[in-house]
C-alpha cells in the first residue's frame, strides 16, 4: 500500500505500521527530518512544504494521513492570548483547506485521516471522531479507541522517553515541541487498520457538515 505521511514530525503516527508499506514522509524541519530517517529508513524522506505536497500529489496514494499545524486552533492560545503571553492569529487554514480538498477530489478508494487538536471555536466541518482529546476527519468509520493518553509530562520537558521516542541527543531545537506533538502510535495503527475494514465513506457527494 502507498501512504502519504504529511507534517511527519518523528513518526509518532507512524510507529507501528511496520515495513510492508511504500512509505512517503513530508517534514519542513530537516533537523526533525533526519531524525525520522534515522528510525524509519526505509521510508522515503521529503524535506518541504507538506501542504503543497498534498496538493500536487493526493491522487498517487492509498492511504493520506496529514496533522497540520495546530497552534492557532488551540485553546491554548486563546488563553494565552487573554492571559499576554502571546499575540492573537488568524486560525490557520489549511487545516479546513486540506479537508475540503481529501473531501471533494481525494479517489473513492483513497482512505484519508486529518488529525488536528480540540479548537478553541466551534469546529467549521464536524470531525468523524474526537479521540483523546484530538478530532480527526476521515473518509471511513472510525471504532472507538479507549486507551488513555499515558505520557510521562516530566519526560516531555526534558526530551525523554515518550511513546519509546527518546530525542534528548539530537539536533531538535524544541524536544518539548516534537514529543507534544506525538500522535499516540497505538492510535496511529488503529486508525490504519480501520481505513482498511471499512467501506463506508463519511465525506463523499459533499454532505459533510
Amino acid at each position: 500500500m502507498k501512504i502519504l505521511n504529511l507534517y511527519a514530525g518523528v513518526g509518532g503516527n507512524r510507529k507501528l505500521w511496520g515495513d510492508e508499506h511504500e512509505i512517503t514522509a513530508i517534514e519542513y524541519n530537516e533537523n526533525i527530518a533526519e531524525v525520522y530517517k534515522d528510525l524509519f529508513p526505509n521510508d522515503k524522506m521529503i524535506i518541504g512544504d507538506a501542504h503543497e505536497y498534498l496538493l500536487n500529489h493526493y491522487h498517487e496514494f492509498d492511504f493520506i494521513w496529514s496533522s497540520p499545524p495546530c497552534p492557532t486552533h488551540s485553546d491554548i492560545r486563546r488563553c494565552g492570548v487573554h492571559a499576554g503571553r502571546y499575540e492573537a492569529k488568524y486560525p490557520d487554514m489549511k487545516l479546513y483547506e486540506e479537508i475540503i480538498l481529501l473531501k471533494n477530489f481525494a479517489k473513492k478508494e483513497t482512505k484519508w485521516v486529518v488529525e488536528n487538536v480540540k479548537p478553541y471555536y466551534k469546529y467549521l466541518i464536524t470531525p468523524s471522531a474526537i479521540i483523546q482529546r484530538h478530532p480527526f476527519w476521515t473518509n471511513f468509520v472510525v471504532s472507538n479507541f479507549d486507551k488513555k493518553d499515558d505520557r510521562n509530562h516530566n519526560e516531555i520537558k526534558g526530551g525523554g522517553d515518550v511513546y519509546g521516542f527518546n530525542i534528548k541527543n539530537t539536533n531538535i531545537t524544541d524536544k518539548r515541541k516534537s514529543l507534544r506533538n506525538l500522535v499516540n502510535p497505538e492510535l496511529g495503527l488503529h486508525l490504519l487498520k480501520e481505513s482498511q475494514s471499512k467501506e463506508f465513506s463519511f465525506f463523499r457527494g459533499g454532505n459533510g457538515s
